[in-house]
């Protein structure tokens, strides 16, 4: 079994998007090679509901696959096709934009105000871009839970882990999407498939994934693809930690406990032409996407 070295941490970057909705952002808009399946991760939590009530109104999708995944409040969502529905906290919505979507995100606090949720951008290959959209809504209930002997819990949302599998299916990019929560001072290892990147994506609490089995407290050095990097040891909230080759990811939480996102996919090694929330493989079939959105036959009819 080998250990992947962490190759990069770095915080999300408070940004604005939507209506006016305050978030923080892993990824996104850069260099889609480094992330490849993925192209961008937002975490929008806040306890102001005016920060977030505006929410995300009509917009497009084409060629991708967003993934949205609520802790509390509630996201409602709407689109072209007639499609309505409503995510609570645990729930989980896997939207195929495919050939093209208008839709709308409209979050609400708890009872308290608090909104958190997360939302995954993946890509599609050429051969799916054009694909009929489709929405797989999961809820909370039917995501399982695995809880390993020393009180670590794993929700799988997609792939397969530790002999159980989440309920999202169908996804181009063969993902493994975990919610994974270790107590305090325990060190775990979590396997992950040698053919898929990865990266974690810490929101409670804070871990040691670089070399875990190190003492705490220190600065480590890791050789990464034949360069030194200087890597403190534990990561924190809103910490996205990346991963090199390997089958194994290690963690030792620290005296909080760490909670964080595992997610991990087959690179699909295309070329990406990107224009917002429609991402192609062409400058070619960006303009279309835009000359389709303008003359409205953007939405294609089905079968």
């Amino acid at each position: 079994m080998s250990i992947r070295p962490v190759t990069d941490t770095r915080q999300a970057q408070p940004t604005l998007e939507g209506a006016g909705v305050h978030l923080h952002r892993a990824f996104g808009f850069d260099d889609p090679e480094a992330a490849d399946p993925f192209l961008l991760f937002d975490d929008f939590r806040n306890d102001d509901p005016e920060r977030f009530r505006r929410g995300f109104p009509w917009h497009p999708h084409r060629g991708i696959e967003t993934i949205t995944y609520v802790l509390s409040g509630s996201v409602a969502h709407g689109d072209s096709l007639g499609n309505s529905g409503t995510l609570g906290a645990g729930d989980v919505q896997w939207m195929t934009a495919g050939s093209g979507i208008l839709h709308q995100e409209m979050p609400q606090g708890n009872t308290a105000g608090q909104m958190h949720g997360f939302q995954l951008w993946a890509n599609l290959p050429s051969s799916l871009k054009m694909t009929a959209p489709r929405y797989q809504d999961v809820p909370a209930t039917e995501i399982p839970v695995v809880i390993d002997d020393d009180g670590t819990a794993v929700r799988v949302i997609t792939g397969s882990f530790w002999g159980r599998r989440g309920p999202v299916d169908g996804i181009a990019a063969d993902p493994l999407y975990l919610d994974v929560s270790v107590p305090p001072g325990v060190h775990k290892r979590l396997p992950v498939d040698t053919r898929r990147r990865a990266f974690a994506y810490v929101f409670e609490g804070d871990g040691r994934f670089a070399d875990a089995a190190a003492p705490s407290g220190v600065l480590l050095e890791k050789q990464v693809a034949g360069h030194e990097m200087h890597l403190r040891d534990l990561s924190g909230d809103r910490t996205l930690v990346r991963f090199g080759a390997g089958d194994e990811v290690t963690v030792r939480a620290g005296e909080r406990g760490v909670r964080f996102l595992l997610v991990a996919g087959a690179p699909i090694r295309e070329p990406v032409a990107w224009h917002g929330p429609i991402v192609m493989n062409t400058q070619e079939e960006i303009r279309q996407a835009m000359r389709d959105l303008n003359n409205g036959t953007f939405i294609r009819e089905s079968g």
